[in-house]
């Protein structure tokens, strides 16, 4: 397929998957602007692998812009029912998403997906962290990654569609041209996603919180603590070294939820580090009165060769679970899936 070759003649060409429709009309298209970002971006109307296109907006179309989607350079089956794949950009670098079925009946999906080439965050129980950061990802790659799972993998409609962004990078290091991906994935004419379907994990980049609060579609917010006092969160994750963890939740009263929003709050357990009685008590007495209506998701830690931390036992995740809860804490113990393929949270990590 001509948007899955290589094409070093357009280098430079905007992503034909960044383009709304004003930037489509703007850019002269014949016909109607609206119906060929209907076209291109629902890939349920798709004929073999591929947008329907006429062949005059076709022409057009593969003058002005660059019609490749991200290739699946591999691909990894995990014993949970979820996909690891490395997708191949068109420099050759690579990122990771995860594609995670649900286990039920119903038939939605959720992707896991990267906002960047690596991280700059330097987290250090994340293998991401240990790349540190190549490049953002542009508007149309990741708008790409959902193209070409959908394409390949499903779900076939939008709506059974959630995403979130817990893949490589940190989203709101790159805030602009994520926002422009949410703008394309929310449009009606195209995925038509709600924002409420899409979940944007932070590790505490405070600017970027206070900015995306106020923009509009505004999906929901997650935030990873892992970490109860300035120092020990310093240590673990520099973010902290600039914005404590008061200012951080100075950024969380400022939101200003919605009805029906609820803030996720992640925390992964380190064995030795962050898992003791007294680390339930403070992360409590921060969570103050979110504590009782918003998700809290301890993470045992998923192990890799970059890090030194490790897991802790059974009894002692079940431990910290139960401290939290007598505390009025809403706790889930979440089981990353993909474990086995090195597919799970903080283990996503590419050399290329």
């Amino acid at each position: 397929m001509p948007w899955d070759r290589p094409a070093p003649e357009r280098a430079g060409l905007p992503s034909a998957w960044s383009l709304l429709p004003e930037d489509l009309a703007a850019l002269g298209c014949p016909g109607s602007a609206l119906e060929t970002f209907r076209r291109l971006h629902r890939p349920w109307t798709w004929e073999d692998g591929a947008p329907r296109l006429g062949p005059a907006i076709r022409r057009w179309l593969e003058g002005v812009a660059d019609l490749r989607l991200p290739g699946i350079a591999e691909r990894q089956a995990s014993g949970d029912g979820s996909t690891k794949l490395a997708l191949e950009l068109s420099d050759g670098k690579r990122i990771e998403a995860v594609h995670m079925p649900r286990k039920v009946r119903n038939p939605r999906v959720t992707y896991c997906i990267s906002s960047q080439v690596g991280c700059a965050m330097g987290c250090t129980f994340c293998a991401t962290g240990s790349m540190g950061i190549l490049r953002n990802l542009q508007p149309g790659e990741i708008l790409g990654q959902v193209m070409t799972l959908m394409r390949d993998l499903g779900p076939e409609r939008g709506h059974d569609l959630t995403l979130v962004f817990m893949g490589m990078g940190e989203p709101l290091h790159n805030l602009d041209h994520l926002h422009r991906a949410l703008r394309l994935l929310c449009h009606p004419a195209g995925l038509g996603l709600s924002a409420r379907r899409i979940t944007v994990s932070t590790s505490g980049l405070v600017s970027g919180i206070e900015r995306l609060a106020g923009m509009e579609p505004r999906p929901l917010l997650a935030l990873s603590l892992n970490a109860t006092t300035d120092g020990a969160r310093s240590r673990t994750m520099p973010v902290n070294r600039v914005w404590n963890l008061a200012r951080l939740r100075q950024a969380l009263d400022a939101w200003g939820l919605k009805r029906g929003e609820k803030f996720t709050f992640e925390y992964v357990l380190l064995a030795g580090e962050n898992d003791t009685e007294e680390d339930a008590e403070r992360l409590a007495a921060w969570l103050g009165d979110l504590r009782h209506h918003h998700n809290l998701n301890l993470i045992p830690m998923n192990e890799h060769g970059a890090s030194a931390f490790r897991e802790p036992g059974e009894d002692r995740v079940q431990a910290f679970s139960d401290w939290l809860k007598a505390r009025g804490c809403f706790v889930t113990v979440r089981r990353s899936r993909g474990r086995d393929v090195q597919g799970a949270c903080g283990q996503l990590v590419k050399e290329k």
